[in-house]
């Protein structure tokens, strides 16, 4: 027998990809629990490149280059980079150099600023999921811009430096403690530390 639901009511139906998503951060730690620290780094490393797997699929249009090939873009000054994530996200850390979307927005609208011009742009988030839908509008208007596969998670796995005002810090910020996918070394907060 199968239940109906209330009348009015309709049933939940996930996101294709919030499903996959989930699916791909999420189960693979289930048993990750009690594990060395060594295999728990590994389950959350393999739990990012499945969530980068998932954005990729869901944004296949959308370029991406990994955290090394950013960071070898880094020693030039040929490249970008733009965090899209929220303010409260940005306060917890930044790559070093990145400027918001809003900054690179508003560069984009003046005639006389040239940051983009020759420059390869890089976007960035938690995850991937943001940053490629906002590559794919930059796309729309003309601008190319690359994904970073993994985002912050995946740089944190490269050993990638995170910034907070300034100064060197290994804090970034997460969606919550299921998204705490940090490689070891990074502390992942989900809330905005207090004053």
């Amino acid at each position: 027998m199968t239940a109906s639901p209330r009348p009015g009511c309709r049933p939940l139906r996930l996101a294709p990809r919030a499903t996959a998503l989930a699916a791909a951060c999420l189960l693979p730690l289930s048993g990750a629990c009690g594990q060395s620290s060594d295999a728990e780094a590994a389950a959350k490393r393999m739990a990012v490149d499945r969530a980068a797997q998932a954005v990729h699929e869901e944004y296949p249009s959308v370029p991406v280059l990994s955290p090394q090939q950013v960071m070898a873009a880094m020693k030039t000054d040929d490249v970008v980079l733009v965090d899209v994530r929220s303010p409260e996200e940005r306060g917890v850390s930044m790559l070093p150099g990145a400027v918001s979307r809003a900054e690179f927005e508003a560069a984009l609208a003046d005639p006389d600023a040239d940051m983009a011009k020759g420059r390869t742009v890089v976007a960035y988030c938690t995850i991937g999921f943001r940053s490629s839908a906002w590559a794919e509008q930059m796309a729309e208007r003309g601008v190319p811009v690359f994904n970073m596969e993994g985002s912050i998670l995946a740089w944190t796995h490269a050993a990638g430096p995170l910034v907070a005002n300034g100064a060197p810090t290994r804090r970034l910020h997460v969606y919550g403690r299921r998204w705490n996918l940090a490689a070891p070394g990074y502390e992942a907060v989900w809330r905005p530390p207090a004053g």
